[in-house]
């Protein structure tokens, strides 16, 4: 891996701020932060950034594709996939897996997680499997009670790259279920639920100290009687300290109040963007095929939605057409906060979260995941990105 010396740029570290003009990369890994007289090394090659912002590359925790691809389609639309993502100046991506959590894929899922190793032009640190023990559908997720047993079966199938699994507090048998992902050092997210305060604190108890596309599919409870708010999920997952919540910010899915009042109860730090992004994203409004056996319909300012006249969830919601740069440009419009802790919510936060100690950050010894962007009018395009010292894209 060639040295590289990028000057004249503003570097960003999340959550501090502006913290040097210069970053100086060395065998795949950040060796220094500096000034702009640092001097390179050997045969180290020199950008001048033209003072432009750079930050750590975006980490997406919950997406299940981009453009025309959707990574549980199949090994290779989930490489097409990773090919794409650093022109959305995203770095590391949880690819995030709908339909095949069940024992008749498991050999997809064998071949899904072979291919995930040979990817290089972003990292992948292991899937996220929404369900398949869900309390709700959503679009058409699975909802079985909790079984160990699958469980083990599906994270052996994927040779252990799993990283987070979404689960319903509400689901019956699903204590078991997320104290053997914490034994198993997989991430669980509560999603898909209707629960009550006491179903949700046990799972929070139990491990389950992450709320993914919070808000969506997250019913309230049934209104006892005139002048009686109940409480439920969202309550119990917001007046916890222990609790991250994530949003799809897209401005479709929630109103941007939901994510200030959030930001209010958790504090920058507790709170993270994702796309939730789908078939459609990224690319310009029109009807786009995918292998769930109908179509999805994407226009301007909306989000994907199923476009299947006489289908059940004709209409409805699935997913996003959000990338990552587009909804960090909207939180920092969104967000009466500095800008180094809006860009945390897309960098630090998450990988905190998964225990990422070498991502989301701008120092000495961090992987050299970063995005040097162009701001214009409000709106953030990446101009390079970098995956471990490599440029991965340049517009």
């Amino acid at each position: 891996m060639g040295d590289l010396l990028i000057r004249n740029v503003r570097v960003m570290q999340p959550g501090d701020g502006v913290v040097g003009n210069s970053l100086r990369v060395a065998g795949g890994k950040i060796e220094a932060i500096g000034c702009n007289d640092d001097e390179p090394s050997g045969d180290a090659k020199v950008i001048d950034g033209g003072g432009r912002l750079l930050t750590p590359g975006l980490i997406d925790i919950h997406t299940h594709g981009l453009q025309k691809f959707l990574y549980e389609a199949g090994p290779d639309p989930l490489k097409d996939c990773s090919r794409l993502l650093g022109q959305y100046g995203t770095t590391t991506v949880l690819p995030t897996l709908y339909t095949v959590m069940n024992r008749p894929s498991l050999a997809k899922l064998k071949s899904l997680a072979d291919a995930m190793a040979s990817v290089k032009d972003v990292c992948f640190p292991g899937f996220h499997l929404e369900g398949p023990f869900l309390a709700l559908p959503g679009a058409g997720a699975e909802t079985i009670p909790g079984d160990v047993g699958l469980l083990k079966e599906l994270l052996d199938a994927t040779s252990g790259r799993v990283t987070a699994m979404s689960i319903s507090p509400d689901t019956p048998n699903i204590l078991p279920v997320i104290e053997c992902l914490r034994r198993e050092g997989v991430a669980p997210f509560i999603t898909h639920t209707q629960a009550t305060v006491e179903q949700t604190t046990a799972a929070i108890d139990a491990g389950a100290q992450h709320a993914t596309h919070f808000y969506n599919v997250f019913p309230p409870p049934k209104v006892p009687e005139p002048g009686v708010h109940p409480a439920g999920a969202i309550e119990a997952i917001l007046a916890d300290p222990r609790c991250f919540v994530d949003f799809i910010c897209d401005g479709v899915h929630v109103h941007p109040i939901v994510i200030r009042a959030a930001v209010a109860a958790k504090g920058w730090q507790g709170v993270i963007l994702i796309t939730d992004s789908n078939i459609g994203a990224g690319i310009p409004s029109g009807r786009y095929d995918t292998p769930w056996g109908f179509s999805v319909k994407v226009a301007a300012g909306d989000a994907t939605r199923i476009d299947a006249p006489g289908h059940k969830n004709h209409g409805l919601l699935a997913g996003s057409a959000l990338t990552m740069d587009v909804g960090m440009s909207n939180l920092l419009h969104w967000l009466d906060l500095p800008a180094e802790q809006v860009w945390a919510m897309g960098t630090v936060n998450p990988a905190r979260l998964l225990g990422l100690e070498n991502k989301g950050n701008l120092c000495c010894g961090a992987d050299a995941d970063f995005v040097l962007w162009d701001e214009e009018d409000g709106q953030l395009q990446a101009s390079r990105t970098w995956v471990g010292g490599r440029c991965v894209f340049q517009r």
